[in-house]
């Protein structure tokens, strides 16, 4: 019997080790230079492209090209708070991430959740590029945006209306993840 209850104890003192090991690791979070989000389009929508997030010195830059927009318009853009993009309408990304507990802004301004990244131009053709480099994003860390989100919204974001900037529903989402700067 004693034998048996040295070799519980044992384990279980080893599996606390692990646990304890496996947890530091988690909350740590993954790190990269380059990460990538490919959106597809939810329910009914057309809005398709890729986002690619780049370590610089400064900051992260932001390089996105969506199409299916509705042609001439600004679409809302943003990193939501979780990485699911199961849901036919996106909303099983949650809101917008928001480590810092901060009011909704836009990418410039200084208090802002992490995740506003603004609005997406269309062109005449419904096609949307932008480059920027954003002063907030991070992806190492405990509040890198590996494993969150990216969401395409119908309207414009108005960058001032609490909590998200009034710009409608979701037309297009992608999960960002460590991503080949060589592809």
């Amino acid at each position: 019997m004693r034998l048996f209850f040295a070799s519980f104890l044992t384990i279980l003192l080893f599996t606390a080790c692990v646990q304890e090991e496996i947890t530091e690791v988690i909350y740590e979070g993954p790190g990269t230079d380059f990460a990538v989000a490919v959106i597809h389009p939810t329910d009914g929508n057309e809005a398709a492209g890729v986002v690619t997030f780049t370590r610089e010195d400064e900051g992260v830059r932001v390089n996105a090209t969506i199409r299916g927009l509705q042609p001439g318009q600004l679409h809302g853009f943003h990193v939501h708070q979780y990485g699911d993009c199961r849901s036919g309408d996106a909303l099983s990304a949650g809101g917008h991430y928001n480590p810092h507990d901060m009011p909704h802004g836009g990418p410039t301004d200084t208090e802002r959740h992490m995740g506003d990244l603004g609005n997406l131009p269309a062109d005449d053709d419904g096609v949307a590029s932008l480059e920027y480099l954003d002063s907030k994003l991070v992806l190492s860390g405990e509040n890198s945006i590996i494993g969150y989100a990216v969401i395409v919204h119908r309207d414009r974001d108005d960058l001032v209306s609490q909590p998200v900037g009034d710009a409608g529903p979701r037309i297009g989402c992608g999960i960002i993840g460590v991503g080949n700067p060589d592809f």
